[in-house]
């Protein structure tokens, strides 16, 4: 059963920054995407950024050049780095990720449970 918790939502005013961790746990083989979801009261959940197992790394537009994903795949983590933050940023951040727990077995996604950021004065 894989796990994933997240850490380092919060309260913060505009202009400010946060980190967001996720840590994975449980029968993990490989991980091919990990990244991050958010969504805000009354909207559908949106992608915030992803990355591969090849490196690659996507952004939506919102966030680019003021949100930086980083990953460490031999702790299966992956972080979130939030700088400049705007009152259009509140909302539940979800951690993902889609890989397969044992070698040869069905790809999967899984859920964090998600971790509430609030930017305001």
């Amino acid at each position: 059963q894989v796990q994933l918790v997240e850490s380092g939502g919060g309260l913060v005013q505009p202009g400010g920054s946060l980190r967001l961790s996720c840590t994975a746990s449980g029968n993990i083989f490989s991980f091919y995407v990990m990244g991050w979801y958010r969504q805000a009261p009354g909207k559908q959940r949106e992608l915030v950024g992803i990355t591969r197992s090849g490196g690659s790394i996507n952004y939506a537009d919102s966030v680019k050049g003021r949100f930086t994903i980083s990953r460490d795949n031999a702790k299966d983590t992956v972080n979130l780095q939030m700088n400049s933050l705007e009152p259009e940023d509140t909302a539940v951040y979800y951690c993902n990720a889609i890989g397969i727990a044992t070698f040869g077995g069905r790809v999967t996604g899984y859920w964090g449970q998600g971790t509430q950021v609030t930017v305001s004065s």
